[in-house]
């Protein structure tokens, strides 16, 4: 347990004592993307309220420390994190999945604990009875507080906060060059945890979805896939994404000048300025593009083929042309014409004031800096200054 190797020891005692914030994170290395997506908007929190990052895995917080300048502390068990939270001053709890091991920082009770999540989704996970849990639950929009209450029993919507999506108002350095052809981001999703948690069109698409698009004269495709679809252990998935990444490299072969690419690492909202349209899965992805790219063309895949189901319960799709397995070539005539005669822009328009209020980028950070700081007061009222912390099993 302790700092993981960014603070001299003589500057140990000063770092535990300014921390007021813990981003507290419990994954393995995998899945380490949930919050490096937030490294950045920690930074700026914690020039208002001190931040320490608080891990249970020593690989992940290897990871995490060669990516920030935030003090990183590892706590391997109960003990470890009791004491460690014994030494830490910190006020709020800030949590961005859905990990068995919150429950053990959740045993703390001179805390707030406040669910952040690692984006906005339609995904049926995103509305987890576990929220329960956390004393506040920081959603993006109407959707995510129809999304809460709809899917949960005698859930409380007045945890519910919302804030926007902070990441979004992030401006990372694009990490492709823009080209004179239109390009379509192929962005898909994994395959989950579980079956009602699948949404990933690649093993029962993925390739066919690939062709059609090489197949439309005159447009470049990026292939940008979730990161856990390049490290995936389920065959049929694995398999498809190195029969996409074989297909996009033999078309930058066969064709040097387009500038077909596929992009395993880095952040996805680096590619997206350079793109035109995009094709993506059930996932953050395609609200990510619909709130910065309201003006550019969503083509959504439908793994179940029940395009009913997907307008019940995935609103964006109600805006977006939809495929399935059975219909993907028709994304050889349809995106070249959307990318002409754009049919869904109004709708768009509508449909991101649903998943964001009326929300312009920067306003996000906005707000979840004014409820962050709103919990910090709020703890020391309900507390008293100088109380301690406390984990009990």
């Amino acid at each position: 347990m302790g700092a993981a190797g960014r603070d001299p020891p003589h500057d140990y005692d000063l770092v535990v004592n300014a921390v007021s914030v813990i981003a507290y994170f419990a994954g393995d290395p995998t899945r380490t993307y949930q919050l490096i997506q937030w490294l950045e908007v920690l930074d700026v929190l914690d020039e208002v309220h001190p931040v320490g990052l608080v891990l249970r895995d020593p690989e992940s917080a290897a990871v995490i420390e060669q990516r920030t300048d935030l003090p990183v502390f590892t706590a391997l068990t109960l003990a470890d994190l009791a004491e460690l939270y014994a030494e830490l001053d910190a006020k709020v709890v800030l949590y961005c999945n859905n990990s068995l091991q919150n429950f053990d920082s959740l045993l703390d009770s001179r805390r707030l604990h406040v669910h952040i999540n690692h984006g906005e989704s339609d995904k049926q996970s995103m509305a987890s009875n576990n929220a329960k849990a956390y004393d506040r639950v920081f959603v993006a929009g109407e959707a995510a507080v129809q999304r809460y209450v709809t899917e949960l029993l005698e859930f409380d919507a007045r945890k519910l906060v919302r804030v926007g999506r902070p990441q979004l108002d992030l401006h990372p350095a694009p990490v492709l060059a823009a080209s004179e052809r239109p390009t379509v981001l192929y962005a898909p999703t994994w395959e989950g945890d579980a079956d009602y948690n699948d949404y990933t069109s690649v093993d029962v698409m993925g390739p066919a979805l690939v062709r059609a698009v090489l197949a439309a004269p005159g447009l470049r495709l990026v292939y940008k896939p979730h990161p856990k679809v390049t490290t995936s252990r389920t065959p049929a998935v694995a398999q498809a994404h190195q029969a996409i990444v074989s297909l996009v490299a033999e078309a930058a072969l066969h064709e040097p000048g387009a500038g077909h690419a596929a992009v395993l690492e880095g952040d996805i909202l680096a590619v997206m300025p350079v793109c035109d349209a995009i094709v993506t899965d059930v996932s953050s992805v395609g609200l990510d593009w619909l709130y910065l790219h309201t003006d550019k063309p969503i083509v959504l895949t439908d793994r179940h083929g029940d395009l009913d189901r997907l307008h019940e319960h995935v609103p964006l799709s109600r805006c977006a042309d939809v495929v399935d397995r059975d219909g993907v070539e028709r994304l050889t005539r349809l995106l070249p014409d959307r990318l002409e005669r754009d049919e869904h822009r109004l709708a768009r328009t509508a449909m991101r004031h649903h998943y964001f209020d009326d929300l312009h980028v920067g306003d996000s950070t906005v707000r979840f800096l004014a409820s962050v700081s709103e919990l910090v007061a709020l703890r020391d009222r309900l507390l008293g200054e100088g109380a301690g912390a406390a984990i009990t099993a």
